[in-house]
């Protein structure tokens, strides 16, 4: 169990500095050391202000006396062939900089064989609802995320865990397992945190351009466009988003979608004509080559929630 000291200017005293843990045998002896309750807030790194807003919730979940815990892993299982694993942006020095800020009591940022000792035989099925929108787009994906979390929750033993509402359909399925599978972790979410132009803040917004990042902001703008039709109804609701993503499609670059569409917040599956209540409509698209996400939560035939 290692300390690590971000870089500080001469003279001036920071945050405290949150623990550095690199060993499974580190975590053990971090756990024991760190009051309870402990709030867990799992991340893959590259930090962002969005991720700033999950630490906050932990802190104030935490309470005065709580500790908060952040994992930083890239995890191999969610990268299918082809994907961004290897040039995902890493940034521990600046993300240890960031924990401090946030009052972290300690950073899991493990390595691969300290994960994975050695190929998982075993991981987590998602079942049917991980096999479409992004488990169809991405197979394999939501194996790879709920083994990791799964993992995580062992290793880490939270009282209460943290996650971003962007990731909508990875949250769905992360409170299935833990409901499913009796883990015993609360689960708490903070609302999509979005960059000051409104595209949701994301560590992979860092491969857009310029331009791409103008063409991306057609993600939210439809979701805009969207919600104050949701008294109308279903049909209202996707019309209006698809006339603006389709009109970026002839945007430079373009913006390719993937999927847009309505779903019941409360299971999750696809809405139907006259269909009333709680939704959450979603999108997918890449933009230059980067594959980015988006939602917003709708009451179909009734007021914005």
């Amino acid at each position: 169990m290692t300390a690590v000291h971000p870089a500080r200017a001469p003279g001036k005293a920071g945050p405290p500095i949150p623990m550095l843990i690199r060993t499974r045998k580190g975590l053990v002896a971090a756990r024991a050391a760190v009051p309870e309750p402990v709030v867990l807030v799992p991340t893959m790194g590259a930090l962002h202000d969005g991720h700033r807003s999950l630490m906050r919730l932990a802190r104030e979940l935490a309470g005065p006396g709580g500790s908060v815990v952040v994992s930083i892993f890239v995890n191999p299982l969610q990268f299918g062939p082809g994907e961004d694993f290897e040039r995902y942006p890493r940034s521990l020095e600046e993300d240890l900089a960031l924990c401090a800020e946030e009052g972290a009591s300690a950073v899991f940022n493990p390595g691969r064989a300290q994960m994975y000792p050695a190929e998982p035989m075993v991981t987590v099925n998602p079942g049917p609802l991980g096999r479409v929108l992004e488990g169809s787009s991405r197979p394999g994906f939501f194996d790879g995320v709920l083994t990791v979390v799964l993992k995580l929750f062992q290793l880490t033993r939270p009282d209460t865990a943290v996650f971003g509402a962007k990731d909508a359909q990875q949250l769905a399925l992360i409170r299935q397992m833990v409901t499913d599978l009796d883990l015993g972790v609360r689960i708490e979410a903070t609302p999509v945190f979005r960059d000051p132009d409104g595209l949701a803040a994301s560590s992979r917004n860092g491969y857009l351009s310029a331009s791409a990042r103008t063409s991306a902001l057609a993600l939210p703008e439809a979701l805009a466009a969207a919600s104050p039709l949701a008294a109308h109804g279903r049909a209202a609701v996707l019309a209006a988003a698809r006339a603006v993503l389709d009109a970026a499609a002839a945007a430079s670059p373009p913006v390719e979608l993937d999927y847009l569409v309505l779903v019941d917040a409360r299971t999750f599956t696809e809405t139907g004509p006259g269909y009333r209540g709680p939704a959450t409509l979603l999108v997918a698209a890449k933009v230059g080559g980067t594959r980015l996400i988006d939602n917003v939560s709708l009451e179909i035939g009734g007021s914005l929630t």
